[in-house]
């Protein structure tokens, strides 16, 4: 096991705080994971956007699956994720992706993807067939979904809601002041009613938040507010870390006393859990937010 000196944990080239630290190792779920992703020709989020728990979590047997390619049709400022002209969709990747399920032995699967918005439903058939393949192949495993807007689309979006995931989570990355500037072709009322909408038809919903782009601690506190107030259940929130020199820069780092502080709040506004933390990303963490009622452990 190698611990990562701090010093040499970066951000675009940047020395980090000193509470940044992770560890770097490829054990054999790492390796396995690794193995299975090459083999069935998929992708996940955890590389593509350069996530730094994916030491982590891929030894916890814990992977993001990202679905409909890794070409990106928007340009967020803070994303690694590659944008371009996507390629034709791929039909059986909804099945790659159960299968990569099964042979894992995973017990909570979260499939995310990159925006498509030349796709007439922006993907979400691909996301409904997904679930229904891996409820199929593996009925006990959690399934959770991070959903991009669809553009607002609401037949898109009742249509992976009524494949029954466990979490619908769609995230709001920023505050509402950024929206703009940092994600020009989002809008955040838009995202805040999705999740409304999706309450509304009986989803379990979830959102993340990425902090250090610019904003104030009072518009992270409102933007919670406006998350619970359309029954939001589930919030991640993490620091923002520059991916390239071409990104937006890092506006400032909070101090860990500042995430524990976001999440006791959180827990007072409502919200049945809250992960808050420099290194937390949206699916951290994400097996222990699910009731252990709602899904038998597999022996």
């Amino acid at each position: 096991m190698t611990f990562v000196p701090t010093h040499e944990i970066r951000s675009s080239g940047r020395r980090l705080p000193p509470w940044f630290k992770v560890t770097m190792r490829q054990g054999p779920d790492y390796q396995d994971i690794r193995r299975t992703m090459d083999t069935l020709g998929l992708h996940t989020i955890c590389e593509e956007a350069r996530c730094p728990n994916v030491w982590e979590c891929w030894n916890n047997r814990t992977a993001t699956f990202l679905i409909l390619g890794d070409i990106c049709t928007r340009r967020c400022h803070y994303c690694a994720v590659t944008t371009g002209r996507p390629l034709e969709l791929d039909r059986e990747e909804p099945l790659r992706v159960a299968q990569a399920v099964q042979s894992l032995g995973l017990r909570h699967a979260v499939i995310t993807s990159v925006n498509r918005d030349e796709l007439e439903d922006g993907g979400a058939s691909i996301f409904a067939e997904t679930i229904r393949h891996i409820r199929t192949l593996v009925p006990t495993c959690a399934v959770e979904v991070l959903i991009p807007d669809f553009e607002g689309n609401e037949v898109a979006l009742a249509s992976v809601v009524a494949e029954g995931p466990d979490i619908l989570n769609h995230n709001i990355e920023t505050v509402r002041r950024l929206f703009p500037p940092i994600r020009p072709q989002g809008k955040y009322d838009r995202s805040i009613e999705l999740l409304g909408r999706a309450k509304r038809l009986g989803a379990r919903t979830k959102s993340g938040l990425i902090v250090g782009m610019g904003e104030t601690p009072q518009e992270v506190r409102e933007v919670m507010r406006d998350l619970r107030a359309v029954g939001c259940d589930i919030m991640t929130i993490g620091q923002y870390l520059q991916p390239t020199k071409q990104h937006l820069s890092v506006a400032r780092f909070y101090h860990p006393d500042e995430f524990t502080a976001f999440k006791e709040e959180g827990l007072a506004l409502g919200f049945s859990h809250v992960e808050s933390g420099p290194l937390v990303r949206s699916s951290y963490h994400a097996e222990r937010q699910i009731p252990s009622q709602s899904k038998p452990v597999p022996s």
